[in-house]
């Protein structure tokens, strides 16, 4: 969905050329929230009407995770969009929510949110890319392996005692291994 944002020029006046457009992947509750889904690891809530921002685990929670959460609430803190003070856990298992203040400058804060995470979103995107082109690289690597890591069927050599539990000379197995 593209989101249109009108910014004020320096007098204060909305015209059609301050007017920037972002792209993201995102969605109206019924409630009013915007929920942003463009990110790999995390979802993105902002809260217009509380001020704040919450991140969630799209999967489950992991350092890669909270590595996401932190990058974003770091990058919006630099970026004077979250108060420092305010970033601490949310309500949810894995959540970090963070709340920003009513803007003084004449900018409406909520679009520059959505701005700013539009911004880190763009940055995180080669990392997306990637991932992706490593877990492909993976996959091929199992399923198409190369002629150094593969076999043709037939060709491994059987040994006449395999494994790691010893066997006596009648072919029983030796006391104390189970």
């Amino acid at each position: 969905m593209t989101i249109e944002i009108t910014l004020p020029d320096n007098k204060g006046e909305q015209t059609p050329h301050n007017e920037i457009k972002i792209d993201l992947n995102v969605r109206r509750s019924l409630d009013g929230n915007y929920l942003i889904f463009d990110h790999i690891d995390i979802d993105i809530v902002v809260m217009p009407e509380k001020n704040k921002v919450i991140t969630f685990p799209k999967e489950s929670l992991s350092d890669v995770v909270y590595g996401a959460q932190n990058r974003m609430f770091d990058y919006l803190v630099k970026k004077g969009i979250i108060m420092p003070e305010s970033v601490q856990g949310g309500s949810v298992y894995g959540a970090l929510e963070g709340a920003y203040p009513e803007s003084t400058t004449g900018y409406d804060a909520d679009k520059m949110v959505m701005l700013s995470l539009s911004k880190f979103i763009d940055e995180e995107r080669p990392y997306f890319a990637y991932d992706k082109a490593y877990q492909q690289q993976e996959v091929d690597r199992v399923v198409e392996p190369d002629e150094e890591n593969s076999t043709e069927l037939g060709e491994v050599p059987h040994e006449d005692e395999k494994g790691s539990m010893g066997k006596n000379a009648q072919g029983k197995y030796l006391p104390g291994y189970f």
